[in-house]
């Protein structure tokens, strides 16, 4: 009779299963919770048959005979639904985890395993302390064994590929409904989410420093001039080109912001079309002639000529505009900077220059928005901090990436990668 029961509860299951699907609203929420209610029966099923193991073979003999004369293909019905309950427990991104009541893991999925580095043949009977160390995976567990539902347990993992998890524990009861006979955890995944809110974060704090600064200074020069120093011709002349500079760069600052902003919210069209690459590039070192000549750096365009691009040419403009403008900030007086093109299974723009290059503990954050590797001389030189993210975006907007490779002492080489045609992706 208990196998019977056994099986109405896993065919219950099934049908939460499919109940789950279609009425909750959120498909992770769906599958954590068809996932739990499949391992519960599972957890059930299994005691249920651990009871009749302890039977006489004689009685158990009897009863799969008179269960397979009842229903013929009950086995087969059994190893579909084992199948089912498989497919589903490999098929989930959260780690699953149930334990006993000893503490030792009886039933794991493969996302539990890649989270704790170990194998599904060696977490038999293995006990919590085992997998990890950590105390708040341990007593969200031991609260779960005492009956007490844990939920929204930040648990991190401190390995090469660090991971932030929410971890929920629910207490697992048996068909009786007596004290927990074991507890299942769910860790979900939400490294990425953590890292969203502290760019996020960053960004606020960045937006807010990088207007204060030349707020204050304005607000302080106003005040100047309206304690007495209008009525000195010179001065108020002075003070007033101070204030006309830091507001054109909280202006040029807010329109950064937008741009970016726009860019990322996909709301910039890519026209992207077959251009010819070196009369672009001419225009763009013709616009900062001026600012290379003041420190005696010569900027080369190396490109051929009859070499074509797929690009729009407003973007790619504002593309080379932004690097070769940084190549010219970040060199040393009297270097270089060289613009070639490379052509293989994508198209390759590179500019390269001679400056002081870039440590390589900077390399992985610098398109990341108002990262700046000296704060004072990046400031000194009029930069907003959103150029190089600028960039990597609006690559990204045409299906291509930019990179960077830079040796400390000798210079560094920014490359835009874009598809050699209309909507191809580039290497």
């Amino acid at each position: 009779m208990s196998g019977k029961i056994a099986y109405g509860l896993l065919f219950l299951s099934i049908a939460a299963f499919f109940a789950a699907v279609l009425l909750m609203p959120s498909v992770d929420l769906r599958f954590v919770l068809a996932a739990t209610l499949l391992l519960t029966a599972g957890f059930l099923l299994s005691r249920s048959l651990s009871r009749r193991t302890r039977s006489s073979k004689q009685t158990q003999l009897a009863v799969a005979k008179t269960e397979a004369r009842a229903d013929p293909g009950g086995h087969e019905n059994m190893f579909a639904l084992s199948k089912l309950f498989d497919a589903t427990m490999s098929g989930m991104r959260e780690g699953l985890l149930v334990v006993d009541r000893d503490m030792r893991v009886v039933a794991s999925n493969s996302a539990a395993h890649k989270l704790f580095k170990f194998d599904a043949d060696s977490s038999v009977s293995q006990r919590l302390t085992e997998l990890t160390r950590n105390p708040a995976i341990y007593n969200a567990f031991r609260d779960a064994l005492n009956g007490q539902e844990r939920s929204g347990v930040k648990v991190e993992t401190y390995s090469s590929d660090r991971g932030i998890f929410d971890l929920r524990v629910v207490p697992l009861s048996n068909a009786e409904g007596n004290a927990p006979q074991g507890a299942i955890g769910v860790f979900f995944d939400i490294t990425k989410l953590e890292r969203l809110e502290r760019v996020r974060q960053e960004f606020l704090s960045n937006v807010s420093h990088e207007l204060r600064t030349p707020l204050t200074a304005i607000l302080a020069f106003i005040e100047t001039l309206e304690s007495g120093a209008m009525a000195e011709p010179e001065t108020n002349q002075r003070f007033l080109e101070i204030i006309r500079k830091n507001a054109a760069r909280m202006h040029t600052l807010i329109d950064d912001i937008l741009e970016l902003s726009a860019i990322e919210a996909g709301h910039v069209k890519v026209e992207a079309r077959q251009i010819e690459l070196v009369s672009l590039v001419d225009e763009v070192i013709t616009s900062l002639t001026a600012k290379a000549a003041a420190r005696g750096i010569v900027v080369e365009n190396r490109v051929q000529a009859g070499e074509f691009v797929c690009a729009d040419p407003r973007r790619l403009e504002q593309m080379l505009t932004n690097l070769i403008d940084n190549a010219i900030k970040f060199n040393r007086n009297g270097g270089k900077v060289i613009v070639r093109h490379e052509r293989d299974i994508c198209s390759r723009i590179i500019i390269q220059d001679t400056g002081d290059g870039i440590p390589s503990q900077h390399l992985e954050r610098l398109f990341e928005r108002f990262y700046r590797i000296d704060k004072a001389r990046s400031k000194e030189l009029g930069g907003t901090g959103l150029g190089l993210a600028i960039v990597k975006h609006l690559a990204r907007a045409h299906g291509g990436e930019v990179r960077v490779q830079s040796r400390l002492g000798e210079g560094s080489t920014f490359e835009i990668n874009l598809p050699l045609e209309k909507g191809a992706s580039a290497g």
